[in-house]
């Protein structure tokens, strides 16, 4: 009876034995297989640049104008942006054909608004920005990304200055208190006087591409009457210089609509006016901008816990005139969250800075690091100026001056559904 007892208890330490192992093996199998799930995805990128320079331009050109090129792919999401140097940009054949042409789910032009830019001929301008995303699809890495935002001096002043009247005017027009164009170089608010950066590297830590995002309307030379891509193109190309040419530097604007340099030349009064634009300006502007980047760029590092995943929701509004009633703008926008660290909200036409300052403070919250890209299309109608309400109250240029003006009220309306969408996006709501 004792030995009977005896095997059956070794039995079952036995069979106890073979089930902690079997538990333990599948646990270990649901570790393995969720980290070899995680492993398979992948953030890809790739870039590319060409330059856009018109090849019979009106003017001299001073310096080149550049179409770079950014790819992002992870899982099924597939985006891109193209940065350009022009005063603006939208072209809905071009951007249905490259959707197609490079998988695209969405592709965002990004006119940095120089004022001294020239767009060259429309096939031949198709085919240089086709290049450079061909380019950028050719040449796909397996990337880490990081990104941050420094704050320096500013250099930059909102132009639309109340006076005693109780209304604005443009930093141009000149009174007993303020004189035009702001030589003494007052700064003026509200600004956002920080840089943001997104940089992408490849596995072995290469820096591979910069995206500086800075608001600010690149129109050093007022009128300048020759080509130039103002501090913009200076601060590309010292950024793209400090990493020994490695990088391709991508620029977007912010909500520059209401903000104006403050190194200012006054600009030329035509073509034949003997006397040059004060590039020097410019240099100075650029090379300062791109020394924060720079530090910015060497201080940011990826997170080794990221799960790379893309998410886009693009949404369109309609909105009317605010003096011409028929005007009718179908305004598209899009909220992008990358690996769940980067929340960016694009915006095409020219948004003031209060809802580049608005993004930033509602997304504070979420953990995320927020960065808001305006005069950004990827479809719909271009809509020139968003001013905030109380802009749009006080008035001046692009605030309550245009015939072509979007009805008042519209940029919060856009903005609010950026924040509904982001957290629709998230799963916030339930």
């Amino acid at each position: 009876m004792k030995k009977v007892i005896s095997m059956n208890l070794i039995n079952v330490i036995q069979m106890k034995t073979q089930s902690f192992w079997l538990t333990a093996l599948l646990v270990l199998l649901g570790v393995f297989s969720t980290v070899n799930t995680n492993a398979a995805e992948k953030l890809m990128a790739g870039t590319g640049k060409v330059n856009i320079t018109p090849p019979n331009p009106r003017y001299p050109v001073h310096d080149s104008l550049y179409a770079r090129t950014l790819i992002l792919e992870a899982g099924a999401s597939r985006i891109a942006f193209v940065s350009l140097d022009l005063v603006m940009y939208s072209n809905v054949p071009l951007a249905e054909k490259l959707k197609k042409q490079f998988g695209l789910q969405e592709v965002y032009f990004c006119p940095q608004h120089t004022h001294s830019g020239e767009a060259g001929p429309k096939e031949w301008l198709d085919a240089q920005i086709t290049k450079a995303l061909k380019q950028a699809s050719s040449s796909m890495f397996e990337a880490r990304i990081s990104a941050g935002y420094r704050s320096f001096p500013q250099l930059s002043f909102n132009r639309l200055l109340l006076r005693e009247d109780g209304r604005a005017r443009e930093s141009w027009v000149g009174d007993d208190h303020y004189r035009a164009v702001n030589p003494e170089r007052i700064p003026h608010g509200p600004v956002d006087n920080s840089v943001g950066v997104i940089k992408l590297e490849d596995t072995k830590g290469n820096p591979k591409v910069i995206l500086m995002n800075y608001a600010c309307h690149p129109d050093v030379a007022w009128n300048n009457f020759e080509i130039s891509a103002d501090y913009v193109g200076y601060a590309t190309k010292y950024t793209e210089e400090a990493f020994n040419n490695q990088v391709y530097c991508l620029f977007v604007q912010g909500g520059a609509g209401n903000q104006a340099p403050l190194f200012k030349d006054g600009g030329r009064t035509g073509p034949d006016d003997p006397r040059p634009s004060n590039y020097d300006l410019i240099d100075r502007m650029g090379k300062l901008l791109s020394i924060e980047a720079v530090k910015l760029a060497k201080e940011i590092y990826p997170n080794p816990y990221d799960v790379p995943n893309i998410k886009v929701k693009t949404d369109s509004l309609h909105f009317i005139g605010r003096h011409d009633k028929n005007l009718k703008y179908n305004v598209h926008f899009s909220v992008i969250s990358i690996n769940n660290r980067i929340a960016i909200a694009t915006v095409p036409g020219e948004p003031f800075i209060k809802f580049q300052i608005d993004w930033k403070r509602e997304m504070q919250p979420n953990h995320v690091i927020p960065f808001f890209f305006g005069y950004t299309w990827n479809n719909g109608r271009w809509p020139m100026y968003l001013p905030d309400i109380r802009s749009a109250a006080y008035g001046g240029f692009g605030a309550d001056e245009g015939s072509w003006l979007i009805e008042v009220g519209a940029g919060e309306k856009i903005f609010n559904k950026l924040i509904e969408n982001y957290y629709r996006m998230m799963g916030v709501f339930r």
